[in-house]
């Protein structure tokens, strides 16, 4: 269990007077209520600085061996929806909230279950459309909680007669795949009607969109006090006058705009030259974002300009894009920035929701942020002053041989940690199940022009390692707190990415219906994205395709790396070879000693010692469990929960299961 020195230091950082106090009765009421601060997943990443931890140590080391299927709920999308199944990823963590366990499908439809028996309680659909077609396939990654009643005791009115039976004093907030952001009454998943239109605001998108699923909600809104929080997802590489990428901050009760946050400066400045920020778009907050309640910050993890791979239309620097960006919770004003890529012409996003922590420097707490990125680089800042925790060093890069383009210089690497992916490979490292396979990933491998990390995209096809899916994405990471370790799941796979003069367009994607070709209207040049794959269907390059990682933050210091997955469900006959798979989906840590995580192409989840990362246990699933797990404790039960609904785009088959694993009732620990 978290000692209470360590429950000090995270939740009084920089806390002074009232609100010291206040922090002080939330640890207090919570432990006379017998749970821990750590041990309540109420929100999607556990806490709101997506910390993925848990204090809770019933399940650890010695019977996690013993755990089995507690319970097993169906949403009943595979047979009510199939067709949008097949675009569509259940990528869904839940919270829990006393008797209530909350989540989302594919589909926006929001479900609460008994955390016990699994059992539904209510069901909420917002009956989108199944016929849009989502640039970023069917996605919920979460819902998000909102309670008035912390606010309305503070301002006196705790024993009102009847107070605490309004409706919607308690609310779930989700946005949906049509770009709405509803509010439902926790308790019995109706309308908040006071929100916005009869529950729910329609994101304005500011210019027309080329289709309905153009334009999408995929994370979580982020809670900070009495405001909503909302980024969005938006189809890359369509083109370069696309929608912009503002985050939008409304009344939790009211729905009225509070403030926004525009990525894209419209002005001639030092990182957008000749008024190009009139020729892009995007730069959006599709990943989760994080909320320092006690000293009123945001951190907004922002995606690359549009279009990805062509930048001749928005040259510079590109500011805000590509950045760790710290606002001003209750105005929207900026704090500080970090641009952790210049001009981006990769599509290394920011994937991950910035991590909130306490480190140690010269013996000195420090309050952190840590941003996992796509290249497997960690950024960790001071999070109220944006001063780096670690050396940041601007290194000298490759540079572009395409007419127009205006390549960055150098980019930023932090000295420390190191890279948890790969970021550069050679024809020596090919690799293939027999000496054919290898030998025909080599060939097609010198066709590309490979200078190493950040070669820009070419007309003979670049080799970009990682490749576009990471390193980290989407699932971000874990801390412990007691030893200031992070738990890290990073993928090693190669992209292709090949420049083309636009009016090629058709003709290639007639020629090539199995690869991803984009046009990026609006410049000269379309974009051809491939996977350096074997004949087998494999990655070309050697493995392991997948790892798990845990990195001390207070040294920089890698302490262990761990193969992540198998081939089991990818490889012919069921072959398990212990390559590692790329995954997507995040770990979880827990006070017993654990790094709990699915996120594999192989249809499990697993469990490592936290100590040095050995595979202790793994519990199979109906299909991939491309989600991070959660976990909660109710009935003198530990239970750690899972989607289980696979990923279309990955190939993985897709599913519409939540499940349950605890210790038998004989084995739990008193």
């Amino acid at each position: 269990m978290m000692s209470m020195q360590k429950i000090s230091r995270h939740m009084f950082v920089r806390a002074e007077g009232p609100a010291l106090i206040n922090a002080g009765m939330v640890v207090i009421s919570l432990l006379l209520c017998g749970q821990s601060v750590a041990s309540e997943w109420s929100s999607y990443g556990a806490d709101p600085g997506g910390s993925q931890y848990s204090g809770l140590d019933q399940i650890n080391t010695t019977n996690v061996t013993r755990l089995e299927v507690a319970w097993l709920y169906k949403t009943g999308d595979q047979k009510a929806k199939p067709e949008a199944m097949k675009r569509s990823a259940f990528e869904v963590t839940p919270i829990i909230v006393e008797d209530q366990l909350i989540f989302c499908t594919q589909f926006n439809e929001v479900i609460s279950l008994n955390p016990v028996s699994g059992k539904e309680q209510w069901r909420f659909d917002p009956k989108i459309s199944l016929a849009q077609r989502p640039a970023n396939q069917f996605i919920c990654r979460g819902v998000s909680l909102w309670e008035a009643s912390t606010n309305d005791k503070a301002a006196g009115t705790e024993n009102v007669p009847g107070r605490n039976e309004e409706p919607c004093l308690s609310r779930v907030f989700m946005g949906t795949n049509d770009r709405r952001v509803i509010a439902l009454d926790r308790k019995t998943g109706k309308l908040c009607d006071e929100f916005g239109n009869q529950g729910e605001v329609t994101l304005d998108t500011g210019m027309p969109l080329h289709w309905d699923g153009e334009f999408q909600v995929t994370s979580p809104p982020a809670i900070i006090n009495d405001i909503v929080v909302v980024g969005s997802a938006i189809g890359d590489n369509l083109r370069s006058n696309a929608p912009r990428g503002i985050v939008r901050a409304f009344n939790a009760r009211t729905g009225k705009l509070i403030w926004q946050f525009d990525p894209i400066s419209t002005t001639k400045a030092a990182s957008w030259q000749d008024g190009s920020a009139t020729r892009t778009g995007h730069a959006n907050v599709w990943a989760p974002i994080s909320v320092d309640v006690e000293n009123d910050l945001v951190f907004l993890p922002t995606s690359s300009p549009s279009p990805d791979f062509f930048g001749g239309e928005r040259l510079g620097d590109n500011l805000y894009a590509n950045s760790l960006v710290a606002l001003r919770g209750s105005t929207g004003e900026v704090v500080w920035h970090f641009q952790t890529i210049h001009h981006d012409v990769f599509d290394y996003d920011l994937p991950a929701q910035p991590t909130l922590t306490t480190l140690v420097r010269n013996g000195v707490e420090v309050p952190a942020v840590i941003q996992a990125t796509k290249t497997g680089l960690l950024f960790t800042f001071n999070r109220l002053t944006g001063e780096p925790l670690f050396e940041i060093e601007e290194v000298p890069v490759p540079q572009t041989d395409i007419l127009g383009e205006v390549t960055s210089p150098t980019q930023p690497v932090p000295v420390n940690p190191a890279s948890l992916s790969a970021t550069s490979v050679s024809a020596d490292d090919m690799w293939g199940l027999a000496l054919v396979d290898k030998w025909m990933c080599k060939r097609e491998f010198n066709k590309h022009r490979n200078d190493g990390m950040f070669t820009p995209p070419s007309l003979q096809g670049s080799i970009e390692m990682p490749f576009t899916g990471g390193g980290v994405n989407w699932g971000g990471i874990a801390v412990e707190p007691e030893e200031d370790l992070v738990l890290v799941n990073t993928s090693n796979a190669v992209h292709v990415i090949t420049l083309f003069p636009t009016e090629q367009f058709d003709t290639l994607r007639e020629q090539n219906p199995d690869s991803e070709i984009s046009p990026q209207m609006g410049t000269d040049f379309g974009m051809r994205r491939d996977l350096l794959m074997s004949p087998f269907g494999i990655p070309c390059n050697a493995p392991p395709w997948g790892q798990l990682s845990a990195v001390n933050m207070n040294t920089g210091e890698i302490k262990w790396q761990s193969t992540l997955g198998t081939t089991e469900d990818i490889a012919p006959l069921g072959i398990a070879l212990e390559t590692g798979t790329p995954n997507f989906g995040g770990p979880m840590v827990t006070g017993g000693g654990l790094v709990f995580i699915g996120a594999t192409m192989d249809y499990y989840i697993r469990a490592f010692a936290l100590s040095d990362g050995t595979e202790l246990w793994k519990g199979r699933l109906p299909t991939g469990g491309q989600a991070t797990p959660m976990t909660y404790e109710r009935d003198g039960r530990q239970f750690v929960v899972i989607a289980a609904g696979g990923h279309s785009r990955l190939g993985i088959p897709t599913g519409d299961s939540i499940i349950a694993f605890a210790l038998p009732r004989d084995n739990q620990k008193e």
